[in-house]
């Protein structure tokens, strides 16, 4: 499941008169719906009039989706006041929450894309492969391709070298088959596992392309799919870990020559605003209190009455959400990551496409 195309939308509806009027809601399936309820009642009584209005309305069309979705953990995103309803069920568990906001609240989703990127984990050994498609966590399609060496190839009256030539003919074959497979359904990493030294002969028959793809390989027995899955998780949540460690590494490079890298609050807003930034990297859970006027697009930390440019009202923002959100509208790649020289640089930098 691709979450980007949904979180590229949602960023780019905003509330021109900085009114409270979007609703997004993250409902996790295991929890009591009574939550919702203290944050409806909460949220209501907190809004102006017309604001209060909008979210009661905006609620009446999120309540009919849950009831549909009723049993799933599910994010929705609405507003009646910009006729806006959207909404995705997840393979995993979230943390509620119900947000009223000038636009919709996307860190969750955009922190999920980056934690749980789609790969293709194959389990093989010489005569059987299961090619799993993984996505957010979960296995979303299976493919079981096999091929009777022993049988097909009864050793008979035949020597043994024949025999074993004959054997490693068909060996290669089926690694072909696989192979005329994944090379039309892989996604951008590959995990190879399995026992003994399938693996090994089957990555070095790979094409070119498909071996710079694979990111990790492991041993495992072919039909523990239990252990399978949560090895491949363990093994993804590395590779993506040294991924994150790494960009924040070319940061400090591009910094020190002065590159195309920036880092801290000031310079990173600065960038995002100007469309500038490729590549967006977040310390994990960092929030940042501050303002914004989203008739002018002006972002500010800390707390102003109203906009020195419009003179119109300002709302209050977490401003690593409002980065996130011009990031996500210019195409910008978001990791998020806990790493101490990232806190050190100010909790947040960037790789730009230009200067």
């Amino acid at each position: 499941m691709d979450l980007e195309p949904l979180i590229r939308e949602l960023s780019n509806y905003y509330d021109k008169d900085s009114q409270n009027t979007f609703v997004s809601v993250y409902f996790n399936k295991q929890d009591d719906a009574k939550f919702l309820e203290k944050r409806e009642s909460t949220c209501s009584s907190l809004l102006s009039k017309e604001e209060a209005d909008f979210f009661n309305q905006t609620m009446e069309i999120i309540n009919e989706v849950l009831k549909k979705e009723k049993g799933k953990t599910i994010a929705v995103f609405a507003s009646s006041k910009h006729d806006l309803l959207r909404s995705v069920t997840l393979p995993l568990s979230l943390h509620n929450s119900l947000v009223v906001d000038t636009s919709p609240y996307i860190r969750p989703l955009a922190r999920i894309q980056d934690e749980y990127e789609d790969y293709t984990l194959i389990v093989l050994d010489s005569h059987q492969a299961r090619i799993y498609t993984i996505s957010l966590g979960s296995i979303e399609h299976e493919k079981r391709l096999s091929e009777d060496i022993m049988n097909k190839h009864k050793k008979g009256g035949w020597s043994q070298q024949r025999f074993a030539r004959l054997r490693k003919g068909a060996i290669q074959d089926f690694y072909k088959e696989v192979i005329e497979h994944i090379d039309t359904h892989e996604t951008e990493q590959i995990v190879l596992a399995g026992p003994g030294t399938a693996k090994q002969h089957f990555s070095e028959q790979l094409p070119k392309h498909l071996q710079e793809k694979i990111i990790a390989s492991f041993d495992v027995d072919i039909d523990d799919e239990e252990q399978v899955l949560s090895s491949s998780l363990s093994k993804m949540k590395d590779y993506e870990q040294q991924e994150a460690d790494d960009l924040v590494q070319r940061i400090k490079a591009e910094v020190l020559t002065d590159g195309l890298g920036v880092y801290g609050l000031e310079e990173t807003l600065a960038a995002a605003q100007q469309g500038k930034i490729d590549v967006l990297v977040i310390e994990k859970d960092y929030k940042l209190k501050g303002c914004v006027c989203e008739h002018c697009q002006l972002i500010k930390s800390g707390p102003i009455k109203d906009c020195p440019i419009c003179g119109g009202p300002t709302s209050e923002a977490d401003v690593i959400e409002e980065i996130i959100e011009f990031a996500e509208r210019t195409g910008a790649t978001i990791e998020f990551t806990k790493h101490d020289e990232l806190h050190n640089l100010g909790h947040i930098g960037a790789l730009l496409r230009f200067k």
